[in-house]
């Protein structure tokens, strides 16, 4: 039951990474984008080059998730993104919300799952 979860959630947070990649250069390239996007969202990205550069990592950490490859390194580098999901529909757009939820809930998850790759990171003295 738990690698069907955690395989399930990896390829959730894969495909939805993914997609929201995609479509946000859709946006870039003033092309009309396969699922619509949240005006707060985009009226934080002033300046395109941090558009392109999330995207990009968004593609990038989706691919890893659904190839089971680099799945800690997927993880920490979509820390950060993953929060400021959650805090815009938290606080901006409350219109997805309860996906930004899920996309929190399921993100934990596999943070607990892969908790053994950062505890070395954690370590209050380095071994070396």
């Amino acid at each position: 039951m738990n690698k069907v979860l955690l395989h399930l959630s990896r390829i959730f947070l894969g495909f939805i990474f993914l997609i929201a990649g995609l479509n946000g250069y859709f946006v870039i390239f003033d092309s009309e984008p396969f699922i619509a996007t949240s005006p707060e969202a985009m009226a934080l990205f002033k300046f395109e080059y941090l558009l392109i550069f999330e995207k990009f990592l968004e593609i990038v950490c989706g691919v890893l998730l659904l190839s089971n490859r680099f799945v800690p390194l997927a993880l920490a580098i979509l820390s950060p993104i993953v929060a400021n999901i959650f805090l815009l529909h938290l606080i901006l757009d409350h219109s997805l919300l309860v996906l930004a939820v899920i996309l929190v809930i399921m993100y934990s998850y596999l943070l607990f799952c892969y908790r053994k790759s950062f505890k070395s990171i954690l370590e209050k003295k380095p071994s070396h």
